[in-house]
């Protein structure tokens, strides 16, 4: 398994469970197309590039291609990691026919050829990292920030204090947060914000 900073925006569920096997990160699913219409995705999106940069893996077609130049347009002042596969011509398992190009995507691509994908495109030991302690959901419950009565209020009031967008699930923003911020650096940012939300 390999220890990546930097998430990954793949296009479907089935991209993300072929990397999730291969990669330890936040992988981010832009649901096809979706993406153009979610606000909420793009934000995020956009926060996560700008703060430890993003790496785009979509499928070697119009559509992957497409995709990708969308999340360059809406990250200007993000880092942004294109990862390439290579264009191989088949179907994948589950498919009863191949996709409108013919070819694989990135759910059909061996283990060996993602890993060579990600080393050629420029993914070494900065964005290769072995991860400190992360945040846990005790964590989240000490901070107040899940399983209490306003905790889903103090998230969204912790997304503003830090600037990245509303509106997670505890689990979502276990993973953003994990992400973006060593545990010790959110801790005290929460305590912060927690004393300016007191006293306003």
């Amino acid at each position: 398994m390999i220890k990546i900073r930097c998430p990954i925006i793949v296009e479907g569920k089935y991209d993300k469970i072929t990397l999730s096997n291969i990669v330890d990160t936040l992988i981010i699913t832009t649901n096809g197309f979706s993406i153009f219409k979610n606000k909420e995705k793009r934000d995020l999106i956009r926060a996560l590039a700008k703060k430890h940069g993003v790496i785009v893996l979509t499928d070697s077609d119009s559509a992957g291609r497409m995709i990708r130049s969308h999340i360059k347009q809406i990250c200007p002042d993000g880092k942004i990691i294109n990862v390439y596969i290579p264009k191989i011509k088949g179907k994948e398992k589950r498919k009863s026919v191949a996709g409108s190009e013919g070819l694989l995507g990135v759910e059909g691509m061996t283990t060996d050829t993602i890993i060579d994908a990600l080393r050629k495109s420029g993914v070494t030991s900065e964005n290769i990292v072995q991860r400190t302690e992360k945040l846990s959901k005790t964590d989240l419950y000490l901070l107040g920030l899940n399983g209490k009565e306003n905790s889903s209020h103090l998230r969204d009031a912790v997304c503003h204090f830090f600037d990245i967008p509303t509106g997670f699930t505890a689990n979502a923003f276990l993973d953003v947060v994990n992400t973006l911020f060593e545990r010790q650096e959110f801790i005290e940012g929460v305590k912060k914000c927690l004393q300016e939300t007191d006293k306003s």
